[in-house]
């Protein structure tokens, strides 16, 4: 399988999913700060795939962020079994160093803050 649109985005290109460019547009646009940017992806989905299309899309996306919040306010452990499942996934698209990214990023901050 492909995973170079989770890791690369819209810079991936095509990925043989339908419409796949410009749901990853709108997936990145969603995550963005740029009002522009997002309602050019809302339209682009609207009037190439429909408004039910629209509405269906970003659903999911919602639905994705507030399952990840939830997840991570209860510090809901990953399952084993999924762990167990997902362990070329995981390696392939590098979401293991997540955590360590993540908490050199919260300490650069916190020294950039501190000077």
């Amino acid at each position: 399988m492909d995973y170079s649109a989770i890791i690369g985005g819209a810079a991936a290109g095509d990925t043989g999913v339908e419409h796949g460019v410009i749901l990853i547009e709108l997936a990145e646009a969603i995550l963005d700060t740029d009002d522009a940017r997002l309602e050019t992806a809302r339209l682009a989905v609207a009037e190439r795939m429909g408004a039910s299309a629209l509405v269906d899309s970003v659903a999911v996306a919602a639905l994705f962020n507030g399952i990840d919040r939830i997840a991570d306010a209860t510090g809901a452990p990953l399952e084993q079994t999924k762990a167990d499942a997902t362990v070329e996934l995981r390696s392939e698209i590098g979401i293991n160093a997540f955590g360590d990214q993540k908490e050199a990023l919260e300490a650069a901050e916190g020294k950039s803050a501190a000077e």
